[in-house]
């Protein structure tokens, strides 16, 4: 770990202005209001929350900005927003509508130096770059970095792209396992591991939560900062309070 505290951190995935949840980034089951679940995961004790706008990217458009300014409002927590997000402006438009920070994927990998021009703009603590993986054994790590919502690969090492995303600037990473997303077996331990050692910034493990021992394992193998989570806590599994119980007595420090 490369911080003091093991954070939580519930995952909003919204499409057309609505709370969503998916499995493998397809099966998508509306939710509810993701301004209302801010405001409940904010009450709960979650640390920070990411709010992602899924279908952005892919349908070439904006970040729906109303849904940033509802759910940055009903927040209490920093709120990190990704989606659409291609340019410093765009960057500037999301801080402005309530956001602490910034995620940049699929603009990123296009062009890199974006990454750069984000953290001198606005710091690097504000500017977070996920990525998309899937298991490919073409890739020397065997995982590749996937854009457009993970619908393309984009033919590049994730854990070489997140080790050049780091020197580039990026305050921290958020790597998500297609092949885990939404199944709730466990992260991609030797990913998110894998990405982890080679970056010197905190990681954020995300996608396959489906029990109180895979965030342990996330951090604790997986040598992840943080976890996001979605489905244990959309659907009711856990609460954001039993998540840190477990951690705190596996012996991993949390913020109460």
């Amino acid at each position: 770990m490369k911080t003091d505290y093991a954070g939580v951190i519930p995952c909003l995935d919204t499409r057309d202005g609505k709370l969503v949840k998916g499995v493998h980034f397809v099966d998508i089951k509306e939710l509810g209001d993701p301004a209302d679940a801010a405001g409940a995961y904010s009450d709960a004790g979650a640390d920070e929350l990411v709010v992602l706008d899924i279908t952005a990217s892919a349908e070439g458009r904006k970040t729906f900005m109303d849904v940033v300014q509802r759910t940055a409002r009903a927040c209490r927590v920093p709120l990190t927003v990704g989606g659409g997000i291609g340019s410093v402006e765009d960057m500037q438009r999301m801080i402005d509508a309530g956001a602490a920070k910034v995620s940049i994927n699929t603009a990123a990998v296009r062009d890199p130096d974006l990454i750069r021009r984000g953290a001198e703009q606005f710091g690097s603590d504000r500017v977070t770059v996920a990525i998309d993986t899937r298991g490919n054994d073409q890739m020397p790590s065997g995982f590749e970095v996937m854009v457009r919502g993970g619908r393309e690969g984009a033919g590049i090492d994730a854990v070489e792209w997140g080790a050049r995303a780091a020197k580039l600037g990026a305050g921290a990473l958020l790597p998500t396992s297609m092949d885990t997303d939404g199944v709730q077996t466990g992260y991609d331990i030797a990913m998110t591991r894998a990405i982890a050692d080679a970056a010197d910034v905190p990681v954020i493990a995300s996608g396959g939560a489906g029990t109180l021992d895979h965030l342990v394992e996330a951090i604790r193998d997986g040598h992840a900062d943080a976890v996001l989570v979605a489905s244990i806590a959309h659907y009711g599994t856990f609460t954001i309070q039993q998540m840190k119980d477990h951690l705190a007595a596996a012996g991993i420090a949390v913020r109460t």
